[in-house]
């Protein structure tokens, strides 16, 4: 028996509106750079802006050359960290170096297709898969909290990634940040966008802010500089 239950809808492209239709927007096929991952950031705030809050990436990028280049490896952290602090989140790609043997000889249908090396958290290496297990439990313990956010983006059409002027419209700095977000309204996200970066700077508005990392509480209205080893993006939330 059928039964009429909610709709949800996974799509590459979408207009002003779609979302009453219960449309997840993703990004579409995109590479395996840390440029990329940078464009993903501008890519979601202004599908929230757009009145679309249900939006997604392919962690990693989608068309990844080879899965045991170290490079690649610490993009896929870096954007994981990434996704934890987004409306879905979501791993998929199509993963090089393509040995794998073809289910078939012929040379049309389904089993001639080359297959893509496996894709799971666990498939990059303990230390790489302690890091993803570890901000996969951050994303699980925020449930209620995102749960939260969907519920105003129904009532209201909030989106969860907000750019940081929709928070503190009477920051003039606020209007000029590429790099940095509002998860909601709690998290101040400030994402790794190139490879081997590992501290980096994060505008913090009026107010007291919390390393999520240390526990240390930053006075707002100011540049901080703060760490950002492999095992960590920085997050402040917002007290």
């Amino acid at each position: 028996m059928i039964t009429r239950g909610t709709v949800v809808n996974l799509l590459r492209c979408a207009w002003a509106g779609s979302q009453k239709y219960g449309n997840v927007i993703w990004s579409g096929d995109i590479p395996s750079t840390f440029e990329a991952l940078e464009d993903q950031i501008q890519c979601g705030l202004n599908m929230g802006l757009a009145g679309i809050p249900w939006w997604t990436t392919d962690i990693g990028g989608f068309m990844t050359d080879d899965v045991n280049d170290p490079d690649f490896r610490q993009l896929l952290i870096r954007w994981y960290q990434f996704a934890v602090y987004s409306p879905v989140l979501r791993m998929h790609g199509d993963r090089g170096p393509y040995n794998i043997p073809t289910l078939d000889d012929r040379d049309w249908g389904g089993g001639y297709l080359r297959t893509g090396q496996p894709n799971e958290l666990w498939s990059y290496g303990e230390d790489n898969y302690k890091i993803m297990r570890q901000y996969y439990d951050i994303r699980m313990s925020m449930h209620d909290y995102i749960k939260k956010l969907y519920e105003e983006a129904h009532v209201n059409g909030s989106p969860l990634l907000r750019a940081m002027f929709y928070e503190f419209p009477e920051d003039e700095k606020c209007w000029e940040l590429k790099s940095q977000y509002m998860f909601g309204d709690k998290y101040l996200v400030a994402p790794i966008l190139h490879l081997n970066e590992f501290k980096r700077e994060v505008y913090l508005p009026k107010g007291k802010w919390k390393l999520t990392s240390t526990g240390q509480v930053y006075d707002g209205n100011d540049l901080v500089s703060v760490d950002a080893p492999v095992e960590y993006m920085p997050v402040f939330e917002k007290q």
